[in-house]
This record gives C-alpha cells, structure tokens and sequence, in this order.
C-alpha cells in the first residue's frame, strides 16, 4: 500500500513533464487525450491516461523493486 502513495507523485511529475511536451507542441494525444488550462496566466497541460497508467506502471516496479 505505501509503494502506491510513493507512485502517485511520481506519476504527477511523469505526466506533467509528457503532456507539457506533447500539448505545447499543439497535439492532443490521440487517445491520450492531453488538455490544457490556464492557471494564473500559466498554461499547464494534463492527461488522466497517461497519470493512470503511470501510476501502474510506478507502482508495479516499486513493488518488484521490494524491500
């Protein structure tokens, strides 16, 4: 259970860093489906796909990794 709390972090940084690359480009993704919103004058990009499926991916190796 914690190895889920340490990838939900991990998972935010992974998806801001993907979709900042892919959404300023002006490409939504496909299936990815990347939004942006403005955030105080700031665009900032998401995607719920990419942060789930981040957060299983981090999550499988976190918990491959063991203690």
């Amino acid at each position: 259970m914690i190895a889920l709390f340490e990838s939900i972090p991990l998972a935010a940084f992974l998806t801001l860093l993907l979709a900042l690359f892919l959404g300023s480009g002006g490409a939504s993704g496909g299936t990815l489906a990347i939004f942006g919103f403005a955030v105080d004058g700031m665009r900032i990009y998401w995607s719920w796909v990419i942060f789930c499926s981040g957060t299983a991916l981090i999550w499988a190796l976190l918990l491959m990794m063991g203690d």
